[in-house]
């Protein structure tokens, strides 16, 4: 690995215990490489996150040549959410990422009203910062259509289990088990990669085991309980595409195509309403620290 060359400015922040290094970068002047990408994300010689957030303008990037073109609903002023994994891999979408960004750029003075467009290579999301201070937010995104596309099987914690494809944007794969209970969904090993049908998932796909729907009172129509295992990065404490994605799941399998469901993950919980045109998820984000990072890290 080389060296970096110039001081870089850092904000480590969180949703739901999805954790990111964001990266302001407007003028698209940080060569982004893997390498570079890893070893911020790394929780012993780096930063330690689940991801990287770089905070760019979508023109700075496509003059860049980070995009090749810009994706639909985002124009060249928009703020884009270029988004890696803790591996350095491109992923398209991140939930809960998107709100971790729109805090981001409203407490750092990026943007002025409460109501803008985060671009993300899914294209356009827009989101709704409901309240904010320096460290705490509570923001909403809308985060496009949950297309079902079928049935799959996957062999994860030792159990082969069958679940829904459903394009968030990236690929899920979302199993709702039978008689799992929250205890049980928290006992499970995690830690080795689900298999899956590469025919059917090429690049790879998150997959989220949930627990059957609860009936719920007041704003919410059902409670569930949900894990996942993140592509490019392994468990993560939460995963804002695939709450949506499991939402959706959940709610065909008791044939709903809408309804608004309360899910409980590892690092919280959130509020994800799904109708057949749009979902949206709504949730808290947090920002932790700012800093510079040290000339020279990547060394050695």
């Amino acid at each position: 690995m080389g060296v970096t060359t110039a001081p870089m400015r850092f904000v480590k922040g969180h949703g739901t215990q999805n954790d990111f290094v964001i990266l302001p970068d407007p003028d698209v002047a940080l060569a982004l490489s893997d390498d570079l990408v890893v070893a911020l994300c790394d929780r012993q010689r780096g930063l330690g996150a689940d991801g990287l957030l770089r905070v760019a303008r979508a023109g700075a990037l496509r003059r860049a040549g980070v995009l090749t073109a810009l994706p639909d609903g985002v124009s060249d002023d928009d703020w884009f959410m270029d988004y890696r994994n803790a591996d350095g891999s491109i992923a398209e979408m991140c939930g809960n990422g998107v709100r971790v960004f729109a805090h981001y750029c409203r407490a750092a003075g990026l943007v002025e009203t409460d109501r803008f467009v985060v671009g993300s290579r899914a294209g356009g999301r827009a989101v709704q910062v409901h309240s904010w201070e320096p460290s705490a937010a509570e923001v909403t995104v809308e985060m496009g259509p949950a297309r079902l596309d079928g049935q799959a099987t996957t062999l994860i914690a030792g159990r082969k289990l069958t679940g829904e494809a459903v394009d968030v944007g990236n690929p899920h794969l979302a199993c709702v088990v039978d008689g799992l209970t929250p205890a049980d969904l928290a006992a499970l090993d995690l830690t080795q990669a689900p298999v899956l049908p590469a025919g059917q998932f090429p690049r790879g796909a998150n997959v989220e085991l949930l627990t059957p729907l609860q009936d719920a009172d007041g704003d919410l129509d059902f409670t569930a309980h949900l894990r996942v295992f993140e592509r490019g990065v392994g468990e993560t404490r939460s995963c804002g595409t695939g709450l949506v994605a499991g939402a959706a799941a959940a709610l065909h399998g008791v044939g709903r195509g809408e309804g608004t469901v309360g899910i409980t993950v590892p690092g919280g919980a959130v509020i994800v309403t799904i109708t057949p045109e749009q979902a949206w998820l709504r949730g808290p984000s947090r920002l932790v620290a700012r800093g510079d990072l040290i000339d020279g890290f990547l060394g050695g």
